[in-house]
């Protein structure tokens, strides 16, 4: 049970977001539009979490790595969880968007 909630909230094992980045991995913020005009990471993707089930469209390729963030790293876990749920396959918690952007 711990390590099921570690996975789901993006604790246990380091994952190197540079690195994933670099291999083409989409920077999905599901903040609201306001929050993620108000500052984001450059190049990320913004689909608030709350319409994501409905915008799963924009993306296509189930197999390519997706890093979710938002503010604290909350909704970003809920975002982590609706994508799995919906088959894609290397989906992970960056938690907040600024701590997430001082890894990159």
């Amino acid at each position: 049970m711990i390590n099921t909630l570690k996975k789901m909230f993006g604790f246990g094992p380091g994952v190197n977001y540079a690195e994933l980045v670099q291999q083409g991995a989409i920077i999905l913020d599901v903040r609201f539009k306001g929050e993620f005009t108000g500052g984001h990471i450059k190049g990320s993707l913004n689909i608030s979490v709350d319409t994501l089930r409905n915008n799963l469209g924009k993306l296509k390729d189930k197999n390519q790595p997706i890093i979710t963030c938002c503010a604290s790293g909350m909704r970003s876990a809920s975002a982590k969880s609706i994508l799995i749920a919906n088959g894609y396959s290397q989906v992970h918690n960056g938690g907040g968007w600024q701590s997430l952007e001082s890894k990159l």
